[in-house]
């Protein structure tokens, strides 16, 4: 037997499982297919190396879908400030303070999987939402309006609209056929997790050099997320060391205030592309988050506009609903498209010209950077503007972002 849903979404992780709390008590039925759920969360269990900066607009979508409280109850960490300097000019360095705008934080440093963990709860509560996990599919037959998943148990799920949540190598888009835009950053981020003797602050740090930057962020308690990029074979070699000589590098390159580093709890790395399907809509199928973009992590970005995906898409599918609009069409699907992708294009464009501005070592790029970091900590109208677009509050926002 095949069981039929509204809405197929391939892919449980922090975008997926948004929209599909979106969609919860929407009188859609929904079918939600992870591969393999994540492992259970316990307060004495180190930091995770994967994290996410939340932005203002993120936490309100969160909230406003059910779910900001399960990520409370587990761990995060606000930050209400952030300081960027150039590796050989610290006292230039620039300090931005949410204060300055009226608000009381910036955003908050999250593990990934807590936010999905928080997710997925929130999806278990919904009458009209199937968690099926795990669910590796052995085959997709693409047909607009009733798309059929078969998985490797044999079970065959049948949709009217499939979401391709599925990251960046999504199956899902390549069965459908649609082509993307890529290239690399000949760049990889090496992360780490870090105990330091202070106690974490509220802010976070960001280091420009000629090879990429290096980003200190806090998490909770005595803890805190390093994010180093650089060449592919300098990660290579960093990831190489003792923990004992990897933290005499750390302390040779991060400020003396921000404290001892006592202990390396984990390393990780991996390769940076930009990457942009060609279209994020077809009859019957929908791409959001990594399937339809990845961008460069340099703000912290990419989980951000992939929750406004899920935010927007949300929106147009219950406005759909409630007109009697058929949510697999593509009139109606071109309305998302319509509001993210201009968006999006826009963002990865920004993070382009950081990275082009910033990950170099030529003079007159070094004196007009530096003049800009001064002039938008100096200036209160273009301070502002950092701080909005780091909260993610400037523009238009999906009404379930607001």
């Amino acid at each position: 037997m095949k069981m039929r849903y509204d809405v197929l979404i391939v892919g449980g992780g922090m975008v997926g499982s948004a929209l599909a709390c979106a969609l919860g008590n929407s009188g859609l039925s929904v079918a939600v297919l992870e591969r393999r759920l994540p492992p259970t969360f316990t307060p004495e269990q180190p930091h995770d190396l994967r994290v996410s900066a939340l932005s203002i607009a993120s936490e309100r979508f969160l909230q406003n879908i059910g779910a900001w409280d399960g990520i409370k109850a587990r761990r995060s960490c606000p930050y209400k400030r952030m300081k960027v300097w150039e590796s050989d000019s610290r006292q230039g360095a620039t300090e931005f303070n949410a204060a300055d705008s009226g608000y009381t934080h910036l955003g908050h440093i999250v593990e990934n999987r807590i936010v999905q963990l928080a997710l997925l709860e929130r999806v278990r509560q919904f009458d009209n939402i199937d968690l099926i996990s795990p669910a590796p599919t052995r085959h997709i037959d693409y047909v607009p309006g009733a798309t059929l998943i078969e998985l490797e148990n044999g079970e065959q799920l049948v949709g009217r609209l499939v979401i391709a949540a599925d990251g960046g190598d999504s199956v899902v888009r390549q069965t459908a056929g649609i082509g993307v835009t890529k290239w690399d950053y000949h760049q990889h981020a090496l992360i780490a997790g870090a105990t330091t003797a202070y106690g974490q602050e509220d802010i976070t740090w960001q280091q420009f050099t000629p090879s990429g930057p290096l980003a200190f962020l806090p998490l909770s308690g005595h803890n805190a997320s390093i994010v180093w990029y650089n060449t592919p074979n300098e990660v290579k070699r960093l990831l190489a060391l003792s923990d004992a000589e990897f933290k005499q590098q750390l302390h040779a390159r991060f400020p003396a205030e921000l404290g001892e580093i006592t202990d390396i709890q984990g390393r990780g790395s991996f390769p940076l592309r930009r990457q942009h399907a060609h279209r994020y809509v077809l009859e019957g199928l929908a791409l959001v988050g990594d399937a339809a973009h990845m961008i460069h992590p340099l703000a912290g970005q990419g989980v951000n506009i992939g929750l406004l995906d899920a935010a927007s898409l949300a929106d147009v599918l219950l406005t759909a609903q409630a007109r009697g609009e058929g949510v697999d069409s593509l009139p109606v699907l071109a309305r998302y498209e319509n509001q993210r992708r201009r968006h999006n294009l826009l963002m990865m464009q920004v993070m382009d010209g950081f990275y082009h501005v910033f990950s170099n070592d030529v003079v007159p790029l070094k004196l007009l950077r530096n003049l800009g970091l001064g002039l938008a900590g100096r200036v209160p109208p273009a301070r502002k503007r950092v701080m909005e677009f780091a909260m993610g509050i400037r523009g238009t926002l999906p009404d379930l972002a607001r």
